[in-house]
């Protein structure tokens, strides 16, 4: 089976994100080959602490699947899932995570609290970093500088 990347769908929904005024971050969740959960930061919008796009995206793909685990499923991301996030793919079971940039300031995977790593994580998914990883710090870049005025 050749490797296809959902990155760039991943990507999009970042995009969407920013152009809401929230922090560019999207995911994606795929089975089998297809999309079956899309997400992008939804915090100021929906007034939800809890709305990263990952957990957009695993919400949407359980509810696709009317089940609460993601067993078999990838999640693409375009920044380094946080803690939170991180503990909510371990539950959701995902089997591969891919993400773009690496977040050393939020970072939950490969910086930080490293959840995968530590005993009480029920699950830990393959985990695959650096995936459209320019794009997404330019995103991430873009959106700041605006922010800040420049």
């Amino acid at each position: 089976m050749q490797f296809t990347s959902f990155m760039d769908v991943a990507l999009e929904e970042a995009r969407l994100a920013s152009r809401e005024g929230e922090v560019p971050v999207g995911a994606v969740v795929v089975k089998d080959g297809e999309i079956i959960g899309r997400g992008r930061n939804a915090t100021r919008i929906g007034h939800d602490p809890s709305a990263h796009a990952e957990i957009m995206a695993i919400r949407a793909a359980c509810a696709a699947l009317g089940q609460d685990r993601l067993t078999g499923c990838d999640l693409y991301v375009t920044l380094e899932p946080c803690a939170m996030c991180a503990g909510a793919i371990a539950h959701a079971r995902i089997a591969r995570l891919y993400f773009g940039a690496s977040d050393p300031k939020s970072g939950g995977v490969t910086v930080g609290a490293r959840v995968f790593e530590q005993s009480q994580s029920h699950h830990a998914p393959e985990v695959y970093d650096g995936i459209g990883a320019e794009a997404a710090v330019e995103l991430l870049q873009t959106f700041f500088a605006k922010k800040r005025g420049g």
